[in-house]
């Protein structure tokens, strides 16, 4: 019997009743850690950008766009924060005097950089 491409390249079947489906597997890819940020961002992909995640999962480039993703949500949380904290006095002076009024205004903070994220890396 005459092989398929799919043999002729290596590929393999296997037999279910009456039918051959072909053995398909994923490349391999290094596994790296996604948190809270890559999660999010892998549930919208897969609720509204179906063609990318499906791309980024044959290909075997999930994982490692997902943790990029995680990093750079990281970062770019850390820096809002920072930076709302200071512009709006949120000192270490104020957390030693007043610790909770600190952690309500942190808490703001926090909120609202976690919103920018959102919007410009987690939802985009």
């Amino acid at each position: 019997m005459k092989k398929t491409i799919f043999e002729e390249m290596g590929g393999t079947y296997v037999r279910h009743g009456d039918y051959f489906i072909p053995c398909l597997t994923l490349p391999e890819e290094e596994q790296r850690f996604i948190g809270v940020w890559g999660q999010r961002h892998l549930r919208y992909l897969k609720e509204y950008r179906r063609g990318v995640y499906l791309n980024l999962l044959t290909s075997g480039r999930l994982n490692d766009y997902l943790a990029d993703i995680e990093e750079q949500a990281q970062e770019r949380f850390e820096r809002v924060v920072e930076q709302m904290a200071e512009s709006e006095g949120i000192t270490k002076r104020l957390k030693a005097t007043d610790q909770v009024a600190w952690v309500g205004e942190m808490n703001n903070i926090w909120s609202r950089a976690r919103a920018v994220v959102n919007a410009e890396l987690i939802y985009n």
